[in-house]
């Protein structure tokens, strides 16, 4: 079986310090996080990043900060900044970081009730984002939120927007897109072109269940804060790192490896 690929998704745009006060939000913060969710195992980080005020920005600026000091720490890991960014940011707020040429970014294929908000990725936005990352060379994750995006996804390989094979994240118990049932998780792998890899980002009280259920399908992992601030129910996790370590246990448990940030890139076709 194909080695493991474990996703940090060390911040979000809606988790606060209130929630959990080991969230990490400033540059150094962030950088540090990084790098110990790396060592803990992770090749890639997902990242938000926040203003001085600890609220979720889209900054070309405060990317490049953050990842400057994340490299500077000597993480190899794959830098997967968002381009969903907060719910309400226009497709030009959101966009900025992929000025930056990371290695990859997320795409989203599709609208979503998100909570008590809407998610908004219009046909004009998804063809918008997946145009330009095609120009700077990056490798999109396509974001799944019901299997509808699939398909969407399937239409930017037809108009030459995107090529195979594609990689997908299945954002999984957000309330108001999928369930986090294993019968959704088995409907939307079924749906995928042969060839693609794919990735599962449980929501709350499925990301450990789902993260399961990848590591025995073959399938890829995302754990973090951003999707879930808790260890076990009632208990505050206590690093993103500590998040990490746990699907490394069970992975190596099963007998699954864990990807190097480097297997990461050839099992995911990014050419740098």
């Amino acid at each position: 079986m194909e080695k493991l690929i474990i996703t940090a998704a060390i911040c979000g745009a809606e988790v606060t310090k209130e929630q959990n006060p080991n969230l990490p939000i400033t540059p150094d913060e962030l950088a540090q996080a990084a790098y110990d969710a790396e060592q803990a195992g992770a090749s890639i980080i997902h990242l938000h990043v926040r203003d001085e005020n600890g609220n979720p920005t889209q900054s070309e600026e405060v990317f490049r900060e953050v990842i400057e000091k994340i490299k500077a720490k000597g993480c190899k890991a794959i830098i997967q900044p968002s381009t969903g960014g907060a719910v309400g940011m226009t497709a030009e707020e959101r966009i900025q970081p992929l000025n930056l040429r990371p290695e990859m970014a997320t795409l989203s294929t599709g609208s979503v009730n998100f909570g008590d908000d809407v998610f908004l990725n219009s046909p004009e936005y998804i063809e918008f984002f997946a145009s330009r990352m095609k120009e700077l060379g990056i490798k999109p994750e396509i974001e799944v939120f019901e299997v509808g995006m699939i398909n969407n996804a399937l239409r930017l390989v037809k108009k030459g927007l995107i090529e195979p094979p594609l990689h997908f994240d299945f954002v999984m118990g957000v309330p108001g897109g999928i369930p986090g049932e294993v019968e959704d998780l088995l409907h939307l792998v079924r749906k995928i072109p042969e060839g693609s890899t794919w990735s599962v980002a449980g929501i709350g009280r499925y990301e450990l269940p789902l993260a399961v259920m990848a590591i025995i399908m073959g399938g890829h992992v995302r754990v973090g804060f951003e999707d879930n601030i808790y260890y076990s129910k009632g208990v505050l996790a206590e690093s993103n790192a500590q998040l990490v370590e746990r699907i490394v246990r069970i992975a190596k448990e099963v007998g699954r490896e864990i990807a190097t940030p480097d297997e990461a890139r050839e099992i995911l076709h990014i050419k740098r």
